[in-house]
């Protein structure tokens, strides 16, 4: 059982956080897919003992990877587990090569997200075949006919089959929703920025199989509505996105595998989307318009979360006074010097109440004296993957090494100058 352990070192606190947050991928897994349970502890209207996801399952594995590379679990234990996934991903459900958003664990069955939901979700597929291709990196030397097996989910995923022309009201582009048997509808919801599915276009354009054409991001994506910012929130200048940036989520899980830092392309430097993104969200906090109770410079954070209420996708325009620990926490390498403290206070202040095995609750409310009975796949891996990049760059050196990706980033007109993980 995780406790806390006052007075670490901010080099060892991180370590400690993330070895407990591992947990709930090495140890919480579905054990017969070995796929990640959306989440635990409560607050679902589906089954969340046998509901596996596959977005978070792919964020899993990267965080696996990191515990793996520290020596914090052995090798051969997350190589047993990657089998079992990739085993299960062979048999289970798929729509032209792409999965959909919730399985059965147990059967490999379709479970629906939402209601005419149960077709393929490419978002997260894309963030599903991140962490495979991580791992195909990882494990080329190791287990080379792993990394064969994974590069063959990965060569199935037709990309091109969620094109969809535009259709009098219906606008074209890629789609984030498709069941091959079934008509185009306006939930299969055009992917369009800016939002967190910036590597849905980089693997699509970079396929060796099914390539999408790069005309599509820019004629598309980048030309949303909510695509481009460039106002001036507190003193900082933010380049994309909604309103005050919407939820950190957003400029997040994009660069989980995604190296920001010098990558550049017609519309943006991403290194200073996520650090003023990050900034943007602080700045709201601290300013705290609503005056709710606990938010200050060591508590900030605004992101999709749980919440007393349900389940929101919280934002300076959604700000509910939750506040989510993986907002700030994944925000590490982008503000370091402002994240910090949120992690030493909700650990060192808090942590008798928000921290155990699995690493901390959802979100918590210090105005309704609230914290979450929950942990959900999708918050807890980015805080492992964040504190390992900030700290090594790994899973940046894993993703970016892999040549569709840089397929992809050339055909879209990205540059990368950043540092060398």
């Amino acid at each position: 059982m995780a406790r806390v352990i006052r007075g670490l070192d901010d080099a060892a606190l991180r370590d400690r956080v993330a070895q407990a947050t591992v947990i709930h991928f090495t140890d919480w897994s579905h054990p017969a897919s070995g796929m990640a349970r959306e989440r635990s502890g409560g607050g679902a209207a589906y089954d969340i003992e046998d509901t596996v996801t596959t977005g978070g399952t792919g964020f899993g594995i990267m965080a696996q990877l990191v515990a793996a590379e520290r020596g914090w679990r052995r090798a051969e234990e997350i190589e047993e587990r990657l089998r079992r996934i990739t085993g299960f991903l062979e048999k289970a459900d798929r729509f032209d090569g792409v999965f959909p958003h919730f399985l059965s664990g147990a059967t490999g069955r379709v479970r629906a997200f939402a209601p005419g939901d149960d077709g393929g979700d490419l978002v997260e597929t894309a963030f599903l075949m991140t962490g495979l291709l991580c791992a195909a990196a990882w494990f080329a030397e190791r287990a080379p006919d792993l990394t064969a097996r994974i590069e063959e989910l990965w060569r199935a995923v037709n990309w091109a089959a969620h094109v969809r022309a535009t259709d009098g009201d219906l606008i074209g582009g890629l789609m984030w929703h498709r069941h091959p048997e079934r008509p185009w509808t306006e939930t299969s919801l055009p992917i369009r920025g800016w939002n967190e599915a910036l590597p849905v276009f980089v693997l699509a354009a970079g396929s060796p199989t099914h390539p999408i054409s790069p005309s599509i991001y820019h004629e598309s994506w980048a030309r949303a509505p909510a695509f481009r910012n460039g106002r001036n929130y507190a003193g900082i200048e933010l380049p994309l996105g909604p309103e005050w940036g919407g939820p950190l989520f957003l400029s997040q899980y994009p660069f989980l595998g995604l190296d920001p830092r010098g990558l550049v392309d017609a519309y943006a430097d991403y290194g200073v989307q996520a650090r003023a993104h990050a900034l943007v969200n602080r700045a709201h906090c601290l300013a705290n318009p609503h005056g709710w109770r606990g938010y200050g410079t060591n508590l900030w954070g605004l992101t999709a979360s749980d919440d007393p209420i349900g389940y929101v996708a919280h934002s300076p325009t959604e700000d509910t006074g939750t506040i989510t620990p993986t907002a700030a926490l994944s925000s590490l390498p982008f503000v370091p010097d402002e994240a910090m403290p949120v992690l030493r206070h909700l650990h060192d202040d808090l942590g008798d109440r928000l921290f155990g095995e699995g690493g901390f609750v959802d979100a918590l409310s210090p105005h309704h004296d609230w914290a979450a009975a929950s942990r959900l796949a999708i918050d807890q891996a980015p805080i492992v993957v964040a504190l390992e990049n900030y700290r090594s760059g790994l899973l940046w050196r894993l993703f970016m090494g892999r040549p569709e990706v840089q397929t992809g980033l050339s055909a879209l007109g990205f540059t990368h100058t950043g540092p060398v993980a």
